[in-house]
């Protein structure tokens, strides 16, 4: 159905189905001259009007379909009939082709006449309207023109010019900031951050070249069969990340920044020779939002107690551990946050420096010439320091020089690759480390995961298998059976917010351990197994597992989710 084209005045119509009074549209109307926002959109802000209230009266006025976009099927190809800065400006999408041969398109506000007319000029095809909710408009937009199928375009433009010049692109795209490589590279990197995609892979194989986004800690994939631009795409990175682009039989690590859309994105890159060329990794810093606080990182009440009593200690070592990309930089960070004050010195050795704090004094470590993490750290000590940071623990060497300084009057943070908390004094250990050493200079440790959030807008209750049933009673011994007897958890269905997968966002699972003197002593003794019967025992000491499965059983995360953290294979 086309919509009634007579001129519609929305404060009128509130006002006359008794939704709001004329005071109510007078404070709008003088909120909106001040915003210029639209007045719908002022009425709903103001609270005046309710969202759904609004969009079902326009619909019947209209006589035109309320759709959902959360739920309806989005055909990229249709909803790319408009263009992008017309979708966006317009907060218009293209749905689908009718039965009588008109196009149906979204708008948030089917009223706006010129928006109506503009439209039908571009799609040059009569129109027929639906009023949708403009906050699912805008992530429907910013999915539709993520820039796959330009990127698809501009690779085979790429190719074209590979062929060319014989398959040495260097020589046009030094100088050509526009050349089709840059254009694509470009768009690669508004992809990803459109997507919150927090890594790139570039790899080529035997006959097409994969370029994949890790998106909430999950690859997904797009297939290129233009293999022949790896060259020239992986060259013209390196020129921007500062490295050899005739070396291509060694790896290499470098970075950059770009702005994008007026954020500031760090770029670490990393190249890898494979058996069909050069496979690249970036992994996207955006510093645009700083660096977060302690209430920011998603820790529980009881969790971000004890974090606190950790960093607020005047000496002694905190140990932050998991596998890469678990958020142990974010966690370190949000506690330095807290502590940077004017009368604390704070200095952090890292590889590289991730996150740019005011007032820290931040060293970058650089192995080829010889300053690697024990050298720096022994300097560091130099500095008087009251907190220290080391990246990494890697070595037993960089292990002794933190633990002697965290009983000599530093407070220590730094990160330890294991899988939990309770075996990480062991292998502090086992790097041949003194007992008495770990047992005096250990505080707390910390081992964290992160899980996918459901998504909030295709969350749907998850009717388990026999199999979810069976592992949820082998569970029994390992969580609270609190967490265990309310069966009803939830998943994802996927949506046009969440790109189909189910998911969107993420969110921390912590496990705390505080040493306590019983702990400590028992690490004196060296005795590893009663260490962990006694800490697995500590009263308040809660396993990953148990804190993801009440997340579960919330309805945050997935049941999926809690195996794969558990290493269980769904």
């Amino acid at each position: 159905m086309t919509a009634n084209r007579n001129r519609i005045r929305i404060g009128d119509l509130l006002i006359e189905h008794g939704i709001i009074s004329q005071a109510q549209l007078e404070e709008a109307l003088s909120t909106q001259k001040q915003t210029g926002k639209k007045l719908g959109r002022t009425l709903i802000e103001l609270g005046l009007v309710d969202e759904m209230q609004l969009l079902r009266l326009l619909s019947t006025q209209l006589a035109i379909p309320y759709i959902d976009l959360k739920t309806f099927h989005i055909q990229i190809d249709v909803a790319r009939r408009i263009p992008e800065v017309t979708a966006r400006r317009h907060r218009a999408i293209a749905l689908r082709a009718t039965q009588q041969g008109h196009l149906l398109v979204g708008m948030a506000d089917p009223t706006n006449l010129p928006a109506y007319d503009e439209l039908s000029r571009i799609i040059k095809e009569p129109v027929d309207l639906a009023v949708v909710k403009e906050s699912d408009l805008l992530q429907v937009i910013d999915h539709v023109y993520q820039g796959n199928a330009d990127i698809g375009n501009l690779v085979s433009e790429v190719e074209e010019d590979v062929t060319d010049i014989a398959g040495d692109l260097l020589d046009d795209v030094e100088e050509k900031s526009d050349a089709p490589v840059m254009r694509l590279i470009g768009m690669l990197f508004e992809s990803a951050v459109t997507a919150r995609a927090s890594d790139i892979h570039i790899e080529p194989d035997e006959k097409v070249l994969r370029i994949r986004r890790r998106i909430d800690g999950v690859l997904q994939e797009q297939i290129m069969d233009e293999k022949a631009i790896a060259p020239a795409l992986v060259s013209r990175l390196k020129l921007m990340a500062g490295l050899d682009i005739s070396e291509r039989r060694l790896p290499q690590d470098g970075r950059f920044r770009f702005n994008l859309k007026e954020r500031g994105i760090d770029v670490r890159f990393s190249t890898m020779p494979t058996q069909y060329g050069e496979s690249v990794v970036m992994r996207l810093l955006d510093h645009s939002e700083g660096v977060k606080g302690l209430d920011q990182i998603g820790l529980s009440g009881e969790a971000r107690a004890k974090l606190e009593r950790a960093i607020h200690r005047p000496h002694g070592l905190l140990l932050v551990t998991g596998p890469t990309g678990s958020g142990k930089t974010t966690t370190l960070y949000a506690a330095l946050n807290d502590l940077n004050r004017p009368e604390l010195k704070i200095i952090t050795v890292e590889d590289p420096v991730e996150y740019r704090l005011p007032r820290v004094n931040q060293v970058q470590v650089n192995p080829k010439i010889g300053l690697d993490f024990a050298r720096v750290l022994r300097t560091t000590l130099r500095q008087d320091p009251d907190i220290v940071l080391v990246g990494e623990i890697r070595d037993s060497e960089t292990a002794e020089i933190a633990l002697r300084a965290s009983i000599t009057g530093h407070l220590v943070m730094s990160t330890l690759h294991t899988n939990d908390a309770v075996s990480t004094a062991v292998r502090l250990l086992d790097m041949g480390v003194d007992a008495y050493l770990v047992a005096s200079a250990v505080h707390a440790i910390i081992a964290q995961r992160l899980v996918r959030r459901i998504c909030p807008d295709c969350a749907t209750e998850d009717l388990l298998d026999e199999s979810d049933r069976a592992w949820l009673d082998s569970m029994q011994d390992k969580t609270d059976e609190a967490a265990l007897t309310r069966r009803r958890f939830r998943k994802g269905a996927g949506c046009n917010a969440c790109g189909k997968t189910g998911y969107r966002g993420r969110m921390p699972v912590y496990e705390i351990l505080e040493l306590d003197e019983a702990l400590a002593n028992i690490l004196r003794r060296g005795d590893h197994e009663a260490f962990k019967t006694a800490a697995l025992a500590q009263p308040g000491f809660r396993p990953l597992m148990s804190c993801a499965m009440d997340l579960a059983a919330q309805g945050v995360t997935t049941l999926a989710e809690v195996k794969r953290i558990g290493g269980w294979i769904s």
